[in-house]
């Protein structure tokens, strides 16, 4: 059993606490865990493409760090000036790089959040609260790769008049790439249009409507909740202890590092992995139970 075929109340704890953290720990160590958790993770969920994109991020990060700095300047570090004459500090460019990673962190869970969560689970955990409200989120969810593969077929049809987005130069581009946006904006308004229409001819609106549900909480589920609170509750007690505290102005300043400080780090890296580690287990278990399979028939041939 992978990942996402765990409950959907799982699925929901695990990112809310895990994207909460990424956001909350400005820590340099725990940003660095749950960055290169997250890049994991995301890797096994999209494969190669996803690995791109998780690199790509990287030295955006390194660029809004230097445009952070540029136009903030607290710290007592400095570096240089810059053209105006505005100091330019180690603090406020530190500060922009966590800043950065942290945003790229949190595009990176995202990504794993719309490979795990589908449709019938977003319906089944809003459902009961707000049917209206979890029709709504499932359809924009649905929409996000739907709109891709639009524009991929919108671009891949201009192409053969030589009007893509990679077909002519610098001004032409952006002139094409307008264009298919501005056709994408077309199809997103119809599309919604034509899907209001046919939820309410279904009955969308009316009053009384359930949620119908397929999913049930077993004992692997309670299994891996309880193992989730546990890191949950070692890294709320790093926190605690100012663990996961740094201070940016007016120095750099953390909470000095202990053995004690090791295990708070092995437990939340053990956190945001524990999806992927769940993932392998299952891979390796199943490929297991077919050499099993296939040695005993061969035994008793």
């Amino acid at each position: 059993m992978g990942f996402e075929k765990s409950h959907p109340a799982v699925n929901l704890i695990y990112f809310v606490c895990v994207i909460t953290g990424m956001i909350a720990f400005v820590h340099p160590v725990y940003l660095v865990i749950s960055f290169l958790c997250a890049c994991v993770y995301s890797v096994k969920r999209n494969g190669l493409k996803a690995l791109f994109f998780d690199l790509a991020l990287i030295p955006l990060a390194f660029v809004y760090a230097a445009y952070y700095a540029s136009y903030h300047h607290f710290g007592m570090t400095e570096l240089a000036l810059n053209f105006v004459g505005n100091r330019l500090t180690l603090e406020s460019a530190v500060y922009g790089l966590v800043t950065g990673m942290i945003i790229a962190g949190v595009m990176i869970w995202s990504t794993c959040v719309f490979s795990v969560f589908t449709t019938d689970k977003v319906v089944y955990l809003f459902g009961a609260v707000s049917p209206r409200l979890s029709l709504c989120v499932s359809i924009i969810l649905r929409m996000v790769p739907r709109t891709v593969n639009e524009a991929r077929k919108i671009n891949a049809a201009r192409a053969g008049i030589g009007r893509a987005v990679g077909q002519g130069n610098l001004f032409r581009r952006i002139v094409n790439a307008v264009s298919i946006f501005s056709i994408l904006i077309t199809w997103l308004i119809g599309t919604f249009r034509s899907l209001s229409d046919t939820m309410r001819s279904r009955g969308s609106t009316l009053r009384g409507r359930k949620a119908f549900s397929i999913y049930r909480f077993d004992y692997r589920d309670r299994l891996y909740v309880i193992a989730m609170f546990f890191f949950i509750t070692v890294t709320m007690a790093g926190y605690m202890l100012r663990q996961t505290r740094m201070i940016y102005d007016p120095r750099l300043m953390w909470t000095p590092l202990s053995f004690v400080s090791y295990i708070f780090y092995t437990a939340y890296g053990i956190f945001c992995l524990m999806p992927f580690m769940l993932e392998v287990y299952t891979e390796w278990s199943f490929k297991r139970s077919r050499a099993d399979m296939f040695s005993e028939s061969y035994h008793k041939q």
